[in-house]
């Protein structure tokens, strides 16, 4: 009974949006500065709707509580019960976006009610010279980094990172970030809209008229100062097989170049999967029957479904998530 899910994205204003979701993407939203396509969501209030098939017009939230671990898998149910765990976005970044943070689980669900937020980056489209800011560049601590905050100068210990179409980034809690101008990128993260800004350039939302809101008091004890060697993810690049991307114990995630037919087989991971398609068109074939995914389209399979086909129409990119 259950299907291959799309789900109708929601798009997000953002003060750092452009427009790449509609030219790129074709996402076809109204209005200008789209930010975000939300395009699997559990976050309350915004929970993503089913597109197509007989369950068109049901939420996430309903098909997780209707239909339980043959969607979400046993070991998934178990863990969260109808809370789907993730939340699965583009994003577009017109302009730098702020400087952030975001909480583990036992300091969001204490101040939040929510789950922490660990996500990952795979960047999609880059403008030339776009950048990520991922990390530091030196040792802090706390009393050094507020010396830089309150200076105006956290600019100056913040790791800039040049980018490009394919990098991929892993985010956990604490570690503080910012997508640059000019990326276009899917993210990967668990199903949470808790933001730490630390900084925001100082900038006035022409919407309201106001800066947006920091939240450094409630960062302070978030935030990660030892440095990495380095924050880009390497990764294979093998055709029509399922390449190692970034697994964390948040949810794993491969990367598949199809040029030929792909056969699945699910049967022993127990939990849904999530087709990101970032290049091309593929189409998954269930039982006979065919479900197309172009660039810029996200498919839900449930975990009832162990088998599947993978058949490009030209040589193209899926993300694959699972739990």
């Amino acid at each position: 009974m259950l299907y291959p899910l799309k789900f109708s994205p929601i798009s997000k204003y953002r003060i750092w949006g452009g427009n790449k979701l509609n030219t790129l993407l074709n996402k076809g939203f109204d209005g200008e500065m789209n930010g975000e396509s939300w395009e699997i969501s559990d976050v309350k209030g915004d929970e993503t709707l089913v597109s197509e098939g007989l369950f068109a017009g049901k939420s996430l939230k309903q098909l997780s509580q209707e239909f339980k671990e043959k969607l979400l898998g046993n070991k998934v149910y178990k863990a969260f019960g109808d809370e789907f765990p993730l939340l699965i976005k583009f994003i577009d970044a017109e302009k730098p976006l702020s400087i952030q943070v975001h909480p583990h689980d036992e300091i969001a669900k204490e101040r939040h009610n929510s789950f922490g937020k660990n996500e990952m980056w795979y960047v999609m489209n880059a403008d030339d010279n776009a950048e990520i800011i991922v990390g530091f560049k030196k040792e802090l601590n706390k009393k050094s980094y507020l010396q830089y905050l309150e200076n105006n100068k956290i600019l100056e210990v913040l790791n800039t990172v040049k980018t490009k179409a394919g990098d991929a980034f892993n985010i956990p809690t604490g570690r503080v970030h910012a997508i640059g101008a000019g990326v276009l990128l899917a993210e990967i993260q668990q199903t949470s809209d808790i933001t730490y800004r630390i900084f925001d350039y100082n900038r006035v939302d022409s919407q309201t008229g106001k800066e947006r809101e920091l939240h450094n008091e409630l960062a302070l004890d978030v935030i990660t100062f030892e440095v990495e060697d380095s924050y880009k993810t390497d990764y294979e690049t093998i055709e029509n097989t399922s390449n190692k991307l970034i697994h964390t114990p948040y949810f794993k995630s491969n990367v598949l170049i199809v040029t030929d037919v792909i056969y699945k087989d699910y049967s022993k991971i127990d939990s849904f999967v999530i087709y990101i398609c970032t290049e091309g068109f593929v189409k998954v074939t269930v039982e006979n029957k065919e479900y197309e995914l172009t660039m810029g389209e996200t498919i839900l399979i449930p975990a009832s479904i162990n088998r599947l086909d993978l058949v490009p129409e030209k040589n193209s990119k899926l993300l694959e998530v699972y739990l």
